[in-house]
């Protein structure tokens, strides 16, 4: 009798071959309901470029609050495992293109400048497949700078044919998410938890003035506003850009020199 199952693929085998993905990898239910943007191919490398934040104790502190009020209301949220600012899309590379990428962006950006930037404002967003909704902070300080690194980036994305950012970006850093095209629900949700037509005192970034804000992050923003200790920014020391592609790491740390705008080609 032949057994009539099959016998595991040895260790050693699967190490020579680390491209190839177990079916059940693709199973959102693996992977909290997320759904891959694209199919995965053997060859192909999901490829993004980011900042990193390395959050600190108050950041902690801010999440908890913020993530409980938001269960207490029925709008569950994860947090997000690794927190970052987004410089690019989500591209796919071939292996082969990897080195002459990242070679790309280094040569652009050898004349780029560190800088600080600063996030505090809430909002919702949603992916363009419509798989996921996060909550996110806005940045509202260094949005020049970004925007110069943008057009770095964006050189060597048209270099290699793949999509640029987008014409008007919302630079921001996701903090939880849920699966799904939740906008609408997850903006009415919120507004259920703010005291009914309290409105929020917004400090603006070249001017100071009193709005009335009816969006998606009235309570949201008052557990950032009110936190015991003030109100809370989220601080991004850009020294060091980085190309996240399938799973290695590429870092380029930009010039501790004072800015001086975007290099020329």
């Amino acid at each position: 009798m032949y057994p009539t199952t099959r016998l595991p693929i040895p260790g050693c085998l699967l190490a020579m071959f680390p491209d190839d993905v177990d079916p059940q990898d693709e199973d959102s239910l693996l992977h909290g309901g997320r759904v891959r943007s694209f199919k995965h191919e053997r060859g192909n490398w999901a490829t993004y470029v980011y900042f990193p934040y390395q959050p600190e104790e108050k950041f902690e502190e801010m999440m908890e609050e913020l993530l409980s009020t938001s269960a207490a209301f029925g709008v569950i949220l994860t947090p997000q495992e690794e927190l970052h600012l987004s410089l690019s899309q989500t591209v796919v590379l071939k292996h082969h293109w990897i080195l002459p990428f990242t070679q790309s962006l280094k040569a652009g950006l050898s004349r780029c400048k560190r800088f600080v930037c600063s996030a505090s404002r809430l909002k919702v967003y949603c992916n363009a497949e419509k798989t996921r909704t996060f909550l996110g902070m806005e940045v509202l300080n260094g949005h020049a700078h970004l925007l110069d690194l943008i057009r770095v980036v964006d050189e060597t994305m048209t270099e290699f044919h793949l999509d640029t950012f987008y014409q008007d970006p919302s630079f921001h850093v996701s903090l939880a998410w849920c699966v799904g095209d939740f906008t609408v629900q997850l903006r009415k949700r919120l507004q259920e938890l703010q005291v009914l037509w309290n409105p929020i005192e917004v400090e603006l970034h070249t001017c100071i003035s009193r709005v009335m804000i009816f969006e998606c992050s009235f309570i949201a923003q008052n557990v950032v506003d009110n936190h015991e200790e003030g109100p809370y920014y989220l601080c991004l020391d850009c020294t060091e850009l980085r190309c996240r592609t399938g799973n290695k790491t590429f870092r380029f740390s930009l010039d501790t020199k004072q800015y001086q705008g975007p290099p020329n080609k």
